[in-house]
Order: structure tokens, then C-alpha cells, then sequence
């Protein structure tokens, strides 16, 4: 008997939960870590229950279980529970032992200086980006973002280039996600300017957030498919309106950042 035959292209369908080898207790472990967002010390059993949709009880077990192996801490004193230390040695061992970022850092520096912009790298994390890494190239405008942190994915221009990269079908499934998601009254707005970043990418190889997420922010966004087809990252160039103009990001920021993207990956051979 083998294991069931596994899908060599991770665009091919979301998180399927009914799946033979899905193992429900690991997810609802990792769906109580990731409630602790950026700046967030301490949640109760109430909090995670609420964020995670678990039966209080479900969370009480799982959140001792997480505590007695390092990855959440117990506070008496506060009642509640805090990230423990075994999460920043799988974030440090993920960082450091990661042969793509050691390619990359350089050359987002490099990029971030030119463009005197923030340039940073960024995953997909559920319906979120997650920020991989960071370059700033402004020291007088900061982009105030830091790697672990999280953004939408509909107003940044890391998330829409990561979703411009689906194929259609998959992009039709995740705009139903976002939407289910999304505030009904904002819905049409930001679906439009997803739909209009995939178009943008097929003309320039690159989409805009021009001033979607932050008013006063302009950025560039271009995915990363790596060669199996089992993950997709992005590149992002973000700086102040009055430097990243349109007609600037499409001459010239534009295409230099399709060319960190395209030298990362045939410097990696498009593993990662």
C-alpha cells in the first residue's frame, strides 16, 4: 500500500481538510500559534477560542500541550498565554538556513538603495502576506514593516502579485475566499484592483499599489513561481509617492526589480 498520490502543483486547490493524510490535531495546534499577531503579548483561552473557533476546552488542551514542549508560555500572574521560545528557534533555523535569502538579501539592498525604497520578499500565509524579508533604502521613510508581520492581500502589491500568478482557475477560487472574507461594501473596489493587477502583470510583468494599502505609498509588486510549481513568492518595491511615480516605476523600478526576481531565480535554479 502507497500513500495517496499527492499534487505537484500546490495551485491546484486550497487547504483540503478531508484529505487521508490531513492530520486535524496538528492543524488546530497551528491555527492557536498563529493568533498571536505582530506586538501581541498575551491571549487567554477565551481570545484564542474566539480567533481560532475552537471549543474553549479543545483550546485548554492544546495550549498545555503547546506550553510543555516551548512553544507557548504560561503566565500565573496574567491568566493567559504568550509565544514561548521554541517559535523564534524555528524562525531563526528558517532564516538562517535558507539559501535563497542569503542570494537575495544583497541584491534587495542594493535595489532598496537605488530606488530609495523599501524592497522586501513575501509569502502567501492563509489569506495574508506573510513579510520574509525587508531592505530599506530610504532612512528618512521607512517602510514600518518588519519580517514576520503580516498584510492583505488585495490592497499590497506582494499580495497581488502573488495572486496574479495563479492560474485562472485558482485566482477564481481565491477571489471567492477573499471575498467571503471582506467587508461586503468594500468588496467590489478591491476586486476590481485585484483583477486590474492581473492584467498589469501580463502587460508589464509586474502589478501597482498605488497608494491602495497606504495612502502614501506607491509600490511594485513581481511573483516568483519556483520550478516544481509548489510555491510562489514575491518581490515588492514600496516607497514615497513623490520618488515612485508611475511613469518611473514602469521605465525603470519596474524592470529592475523583474531582474533581482529573475537573477534570485536562476541563482537557486528556482528551488526555495
Amino acid at each position: 500500500m502507497g500513500n495517496p498520490r499527492r499534487s505537484n502543483d500546490a495551485f491546484s486547490k486550497a487547504v483540503d481538510a478531508e484529505h487521508p493524510q490531513f492530520v486535524s490535531a496538528v492543524a488546530r495546534a497551528f491555527a492557536i500559534l498563529r493568533c498571536f499577531e505582530h506586538g501581541e503579548h498575551y491571549l487567554g483561552n477565551q481570545e484564542i477560542a474566539k480567533r481560532t473557533g475552537l471549543p474553549k476546552p479543545t483550546v485548554s488542551r492544546f495550549a498545555f500541550t503547546l506550553s510543555s514542549l516551548g512553544y507557548l508560555r504560561y503566565s500565573p500572574e496574567q491568566e493567559n498565554y504568550a509565544l514561548g521560545t521554541g517559535v523564534l528557534v524555528l524562525g531563526r533555523a528558517f532564516l538562517k538556513g535558507n539559501d535563497l535569502l542569503s542570494i537575495a538579501r544583497p541584491l534587495m539592498q542594493e535595489l532598496a538603495k537605488y530606488t530609495q525604497s523599501a524592497v522586501m520578499l513575501g509569502a502567501a500565509d492563509g489569506l495574508r502576506m506573510v513579510v520574509i524579508e525587508v531592505a530599506q533604502g530610504d532612512p528618512t521613510f521607512q517602510m514600518k514593516l518588519e519580517t514576520g508581520e503580516r498584510v492583505p492581500h488585495g490592497s499590497t502589491a506582494l499580495g497581488r502579485a502573488v495572486l496574479a500568478a495563479r492560474p485562472l482557475e485558482v485566482f477564481d477560487e481565491r477571489l471567492a475566499e477573499l471575498e467571503r472574507e471582506c467587508e461586503p461594501a468594500a468588496w467590489p473596489k478591491i476586486r476590481a484592483s485585484i483583477v486590474g493587477a492581473r492584467q498589469e502583470y501580463e502587460s508589464y510583468g509586474f502589478c501597482f499599489s498605488l497608494g491602495d494599502w497606504n495612502p502614501d505609498v506607491y509600490a511594485i509588486g513581481v511573483p516568483m513561481l519556483s520550478a516544481d510549481r509548489t510555491r510562489v513568492l514575491a518581490f515588492n518595491c514600496s516607497g514615497r509617492i513623490s520618488i515612485m511615480t508611475r511613469e518611473k516605476l514602469i521605465q525603470d523600478f519596474g524592470p529592475k526589480l523583474v531582474a533581482l526576481r529573475n537573477t534570485v531565480y536562476e541563482a537557486t535554479e528556482g528551488r526555495f
